[in-house]
């Protein structure tokens, strides 16, 4: 870098310092700031913020003299995401930069009523591109923790450093495409004169509390002073004017109950506005306070999709009035703190286990802190759910000896369900038994009002649909020999290596009444492929080459059953695709992979054919084309759910959609969960929204692919089609999945090639009636009596918790060891494991090193406090198991390992043992401490 550059560094540094937050494009630099550097300009953004950091980071950067640090610079700055500023140093010209000056002048003037009329967590996506990811990502979390408010104020803080010319555009669109009222006040206006100017007009409308005033923003002459133009603010009005809750007659009756203070499960149909029931009482709650009390509610839901919906909801009706609104989910969990939260704020929106946590560490004290509790889809409420175990701590404190007021319970539910109920005397008593564990003393159902629930919620027709399967199944022959073959192998390993009976598994080597392509079979081989990891010999070579090939035999095995199961609900052509994909993913490190992989490739061009041959196709899939056509004939504005058992089927049901010339104008999107399974990972939360949304407003994608995430609770847009795809559980989950259909008119179609699946839907339609009929039988009796049987099952269950003695499991010190759960090689000890802020698993150390190789990460990303930068593997040559990730934590390069790629062995005894999370090892562990990586 030459000295002019320098100088020109120096003359145009309050720009960067102005919009630069150093902390981001460290990352990229570590070839030139050393680790004391890195952590002084860290520890000044703590300290003093982000400008003296910027300048420290400055000063630091001037006094480099290696070759190359200026381009490293201008790299780091486009990898952080500073494009505008990478481009005004590039070329010395900061025009763009200092235009921006006036319109954030005029964002702090407007500070304000920015804050007060904005949600931050609503514009965001709109505006995201105007910022760095990761100052997106501190919204989410500032908004998520602290409120709708403190969300905002760092979004302006964000905004005001921001080097993007088109951001003052930006957020005047996305402020009229949701509709604020504030985009009156922040109007631009290119004048043809080329002059920038601010006038402030009053206007006389009376629409909102913000009509009072606009500002316009136009281009003038660089030496005109802002302060000459601007004049007083007209005082804004401290609340915006807000319609209050106008609510049906049948959702006050649900309420009735609640807004008397009373113990309560909601029982009502889905689609008919149970979260506006608790907006209802939730006020009702919040306002009649005649004792002064304090109040705070929280508000639980099961999944995170419905958690991030009841957020929303919550906090655009509360906020209006005063309320502080906030939220922790399992995503932001870690970064959460969570005592302020709950002490911050009114109404807190949970996940569950996070209060569960919270209230065994002791971070919350007691549920006494809450006044009212909301349970959403409370029907979950038994046996080792988070509902329960939170439930179980306010029936242990409301009878044992505490004089600590507790909170009203809240239940909501579609359905209460039936247990294992044979009758309506069972069912009762099940009903009974979720009441005691909600300490519910009254069931609100819609009674008198039930035509006025009628006109909004309409019980869809239900048909069902039986299709013959084909009587020879050509894919499903050529699969079964492979499989067969590949059991032989396993066979022929257990005798070449001379194994005696003892060794052979409990003989699940041997294969009895074996049917290909079942859950049952999945469920065989799942626990064969957990066993021979297990397996142990005197000999260690000959163990871990066993061990390994067994591993892979196990693994060929579910795959192939995967596509038999593929391959009756979808196309042959879906299932080939999905074993193509394993092999071509399943590097053939060694001879059994090898071999392995050239049986399959020996068949492909024969089941290729198989999948082509007409005759072969899927009487499913043209009887669901049927269904499809006719639904779209009668009504072109059909909007579908189509639920489904797996991923796997979602995705493979999406493209035969798209290629079916019939279908693909229905444009599907698919909606999974989230949790790993199988190897297979589920949708992001963003994906999730992502489908929910363009399945919600767009007109043109007409049919939602879902698996069981769509059971519950998230609000979906109005449909009129429900088809079940070989998809029946019990009672609750039809009456949820069929209440998806509430348009009028909807139809609710079961397809199945199985007569049990119909069998056992039209079960549930008698325990629905069983359900229905027990509920109005309760109902009628004294609620004295009601409330003394729901005391004298909670006094029975404590006394059964009382007398269980259940011992805290002992932490074993003793010195352990982590192998390849692929290969049996030596990975690590578990004295070599650190654990990062409570939730991270890093292995330090040397040694370790050797044991495993890197690749760059295909989607390196930041979660929590880490940063994915690469994939680490078992770097046995043969092997290349997947062991984790390598990532940046703070100044510190680390590998982080998955509990579930090990086997872990007791050094002492040779005892090996599985785990498939961290939280259910029963070995200690060290706390990561920097010191000690330091040393």
């Amino acid at each position: 870098m030459t000295a002019e550059e320098k100088r020109n560094l120096e003359f145009f540094g309050d720009h960067i310092r102005n919009i630069l937050d150093p902390t981001y494009v460290l990352f990229y630099m570590t070839d030139w700031f050393s680790q004391e550097n890195i952590q002084s300009i860290q520890a000044m953004k703590t300290n003093k913020g982000v400008t003296a950091a910027a300048t420290l980071f400055l000063e630091f950067l001037l006094k480099f003299e290696e070759n190359g640090w200026f381009q490293g610079f201008l790299d780091a700055l486009h990898g952080a995401g500073y494009t505008g500023l990478a481009e005004a140093i590039q070329s010395w010209n900061f025009q763009k930069i200092e235009k921006l000056e006036k319109p954030k002048l005029l964002l702090k003037i407007l500070h304000k009523e920015f804050k007060d009329n904005i949600h931050a967590d609503i514009i965001l996506p709109r505006i995201s591109e105007c910022l760095i990811n990761q100052q997106c990502e501190e919204i989410r979390q500032v908004q998520n923790n602290l409120g709708n408010i403190a969300g905002t104020e760092k979004l302006v803080e964000y905004l005001l450093r921001s080097d993007k010319e088109n951001w003052p555009k930006v957020l005047k669109l996305a402020l009229e495409a949701e509709e604020y009222e504030f985009s009156k006040l922040w109007i631009l206006e290119e004048d043809t004169n080329g002059t920038k100017d601010i006038e402030m007009g009053a206007s006389q409308g009376e629409e909102s509390g913000v009509s009072a005033m606009q500002i316009y923003y136009k281009e003038e002459s660089e030496q005109q002073n802002f302060s000459e133009n601007s004049c007083l603010l007209p005082e804004m009005p401290e609340k915006p004017l807000y319609s209050p809750l106008k609510p049906r007659s049948y959702q006050l009756e649900l309420a009735s109950p609640a807004l008397e203070g009373k113990n309560t499960i909601i029982c009502a149909p889905t689609g008919c506005g149970k979260t506006f029931v608790a907006l209802l009482i939730c006020e009702n709650h919040l306002t009649n306070n005649p004792a002064g009390q304090k109040r705070k509610i929280v508000f639980l839901a099961t999944q995170v999709p419905v958690y991030e919906q009841q957020k929303s909801v919550f906090t655009k009706h509360f906020e209006r009035l005063g309320y502080k609104v906030a939220g922790i989910c399992g995503e932001i969990a870690e970064d959460a703190p969570v005592e302020h939260v709950v002490d911050k704020n009114d109404i807190i929106v949970l996940t569950p286990q996070i209060l569960v946590n919270n209230v065994k560490s002791g971070t919350i004290r007691s549920l006494s802190v809450f006044t009212l509790m909301i349970f959403d889809e409370c029907h979950n409420t038994s046996k080792k759910h988070p509902y329960n175990v939170l439930m179980i701590n306010y029936l242990d404190q409301k009878l044992g000896i505490s004089a600590s007021p507790l909170p009203q319970v809240i239940g909501l539910t579609a359905s209460v369900g039936v247990g294992d109920a044979k009758d309506k005397s069972d069912t009762i008593e099940h009903i009974c038994q979720l009441c005691a564990c909600l300490d519910a003393s009254v069931i609100s159902t819609v009674k008198k009002n039930v035509s006025d629930l009628e006109q909004v919620v309409y019980k869809p027709e239900k048909v069902f649909r039986k299709v013959e399967p084909k009587p020879v199944n050509k894919f499903k022959f050529v699969i079964s020999k492979l499989m067969e073959e590949t059991e032989n192998l396993i066979e022929k390993t257990f005798k070449g290596f001379g194994l005696t009976p003892e060794y052979q598994l409990e003989n699940l080597s041997k294969i009895q009444n074996r049917v290909f392509g079942t859950q049952k079979y999945e469920q065989w081989i799942i626990d064969v492929h957990k066993k021979c990891m297990l397996l142990q010999m005197e000999d260690k070579t000959k163990e871990r080459r066993i061990c390994k090939e067994l591993f892979l035999y196990t693994s060929h095995l579910r795959k192939y059953n995967d596509a038999l199961i593929i391959s009756e609900d979808a196309r042959i052509q879906d299932a080939v695709r999905y074993l193509k994909e394993f092999f071509r993913e399943a590097e053939s490190f060694d001879e059994t992979e090898q071999y392995l992989t050239h049986r399959f490739e020996e068949k492909v061009q024969e089941l290729e054919y198989i999948s082509t041959d007409p005759s072969n196709e899927n009487l499913k899939l043209d009887e669901l084309t049927f269904i499809l056509e006719e639904q779209y004939h009668q009504n072109p504005e059909t909007q579908t759910i189509f639920f489904v058992k797996t991923r796997a089927l979602a995705d493979a049901l999406k493209k035969w959609m798209e290629e079916n010339p019939k279908l693909s104008s229905l444009k599907p999107v698919v909606l999974t969960g989230r949790g790993k399974r199988n190897q297979n990972k589920g949708m992001t939360l963003p994906s999730q929204k992502g489908a929910l949304d363009t399945f919600r407003t767009s007109g043109e994608n007409k049919i939602l692919i879902a698996t069981s995430v769509a059971d519950e609770g998230i609000d979906i847009a109005q449909c009129n089609l429900v088809i079940l795809y070989e998809y029946v559980g019990n009672v609750i989950k039809m009456i949820q999945t069929r209440g998806r259909g509430r348009a009028r008119g909807s139809k609710c179609f079961l397809l199945s090639s199985k007569e049990e699946v119909i069998e056992k839907e039209q079960i549930n339609i008698h325990k629905e009636k069983m359900m229905n009929d027990a509920i109005e039988e309760l109902q009628t009796w004294n609620e004295e009596v009601f409330i003394r049987k729901i005391h004298h099952l909670q006094l029975q269950e404590k006394a059964i918790r009382d007398n269980i003695i259940v011992a805290k499991p002992q932490l074993e010190e003793s010195n352990k060891r982590l192998l390849c759960r692929k290969c049996k090689v030596f990975a690590c000890h578990t004295t070599d494991i650190r654990v990062v802020e409570d939730t991270h698993h890093i292995v330090i150390g040397d040694a370790f090193k050797e044991s495993f190789v890197t690749e760059p990460h295909p989607k390196p990303k930041r979660f929590g406090f880490l940063e994915k930068t690469g994939k680490i593997f078992c770097a046995e040559s043969s092997c290349h198991h997947d062991w984790g990730v390598f990532a940046r934590y703070k100044t510190f390069d680390v590998p982080v390992i998955k509990i579930d790629s090990f086997v872990v062995e007791d050094v002492a005894t040779g005892l090996q043992t599985l785990y498939s999370k961290w939280k259910h090892c029963n070995f200690m562990m060290i706390p990561f401490n920097a010191r000690e990586m330091s040393n």
